[in-house]
């Protein structure tokens, strides 16, 4: 039995709590958060209890923590929490520098505890199966990455502010997905892009509108598509081009149904937000963390994974700013 504490009782933080609590090999014991009111609330939900970060950090019986705090404590608790000896799954982004994230990753290695990033969306069981079919050798060769990612409305300018940007923000998932489709980092990464969705998004200084494409040492290519605003729903799509076929996700949608009339052939629009594409990928998400932990399997989303989907947010700002293509500091 995996005994977990939570760290951040918001949206997040309660779909989280409900998969630790669900899970019939961990146990959830503890929450925190600086609202006090919120993670009373939680704890009471799950016969756990509330208390502060450092009770849980220092709890001796607690064996792992889940981290779903604002992204400038990310940082410092996995490094507490490692140097605590627990293990860990951490939200992403695992900061919004990238220096402040290699000198974590230093910090986690050293302590020797297994730390995980919430790139849920490799847990989507639509994504997994492209990957899995990729490994199969069904299409050959993997040549060309399109990545669509489009959010169904923009989040208010007060959160864009604090956000880190839309490539931190946003695109990473979508960066993490190339490095998890094309296992390798890019070579250059140039990125466009505007604010023509919300013009207090461009007043905060960020964009809701971006391409950015990698391009890979062997020749390969990904594109990625980003906007804050879908007016049909969150449209969330993959296609990858090989030598010997293409493999590709599509939309979940509301429902199956198909109306084929004289009129015209009409369908369901996607499912409107992320909570509704990837609330079973978050469970499962939790499942691999529980099985690898508990079993000393390699953890598959590492903290290293998390620093290479900052370092293309990075370059991708840069880009943005000069205009130019920026070159990617290889692994290692």
């Amino acid at each position: 039995m995996l005994r977990t504490g939570l760290l951040g009782a918001g949206r997040i933080g309660r779909i989280h709590a409900a998969n630790i609590a669900a899970h019939p090999g961990s146990q959830l014991v503890a929450v925190a958060d600086v609202d006090v009111a919120a993670a009373q609330a939680l704890a009471n939900a799950h016969r756990a209890e509330a208390c502060d970060a450092a009770q849980i950090l220092e709890d001796p019986q607690i064996d792992a923590v889940l981290i779903a705090t604002s992204t400038d404590t990310h940082a410092p608790l996995i490094e507490a929490a490692t140097r605590a000896g627990k293990a860990v799954l951490c939200e992403k982004p695992v900061d919004l520098s990238l220096e402040r994230a290699r000198a974590c990753l230093a910090v986690a290695e050293a302590n020797g505890r297994p730390v995980m990033i919430g790139f849920n969306r490799r847990f989507d069981r639509n994504f997994a199966a492209l990957r899995a079919a990729l490994d199969a050798g069904e299409i050959g060769q993997a040549e060309m990455l399109s990545i669509t990612s489009f959010d169904p409305a923009p989040p208010p300018a007060s959160y864009v502010k604090v956000s880190g940007g839309l490539f931190r923000d946003m695109t990473i998932h979508d960066f993490d997905m190339a490095n998890f489709l094309m296992q390798d980092l890019p070579q250059t990464v140039r990125a466009v892009g505007s604010a023509i969705v919300d013009p207090a998004i461009g007043e905060a200084g960020d964009i809701d509108t971006a391409i950015v494409t990698l391009t890979y040492a062997d020749g390969r290519l990904a594109v990625i598509k980003n906007s804050r605003r879908a007016a049909y729903g969150y449209d969330q799509r993959v296609e990858l081009l090989g030598s010997e076929g293409m493999l590709s996700v599509g939309n979940l949608l509301e429902d199956t149904l198909v109306r084929a009339t004289a009129k015209g052939v009409r369908g369901a629009k996607p499912t409107y937000f992320f909570l509704e594409r990837y609330m079973a990928a978050y469970a499962e998400e939790w499942r691999t963390f529980v099985e690898t932990v508990t079993s000393g399997a390699p953890i598959p989303v590492t903290l290293a994974d998390g620093v290479a989907a900052l370092e293309l947010a990075e370059a991708a700002t840069q880009s943005l700013k000069s205009g130019e293509a920026v070159t990617v500091r290889t692994k290692g």
